[in-house]
């Protein structure tokens, strides 16, 4: 697997495990949704379930389940702040296109 996690990205994946001890890691993945077809998911997961691959990168342990890993192989994940708002934004070489919106994308 083979996904990055940028130097901001990681710091805030680090504070939410921080505040969650027991949390298996960091839950990484795409859901249907969107005009677009998929959109990002990030959560502190639980546990690692059947079907999930772990990771660690940088540190911080990343679980993609086997549905998604597809899709987002090759991501950048960052972390990004625009005045108030600050978010994780997604650079997905599998990604051909993206809503008007911003919060979904489509693959080919």
């Amino acid at each position: 697997m083979s996904i990055t996690i940028t130097p901001a990205a990681n710091e805030r994946m680090r504070h939410f495990l921080a505040g969650m001890p027991k949390a298996a890691g960091v839950r990484f993945g795409v859901k249907r949704t969107g005009c677009s077809g998929f959109a990002y998911v990030v959560d502190l997961a639980d546990s690692i379930d059947a079907g999930d691959q772990l990771v660690e990168v940088d540190g911080v342990p990343l679980i993609v389940n086997d549905k998604s890993l597809a899709l987002v192989e090759g991501t950048v994940i960052d972390f990004q702040r625009h005045g108030l708002n600050a978010s994780f934004v997604f650079h997905n070489p599998n990604a051909t296109g993206e809503c008007g919106c911003g919060e979904s994308f489509t693959v080919s």
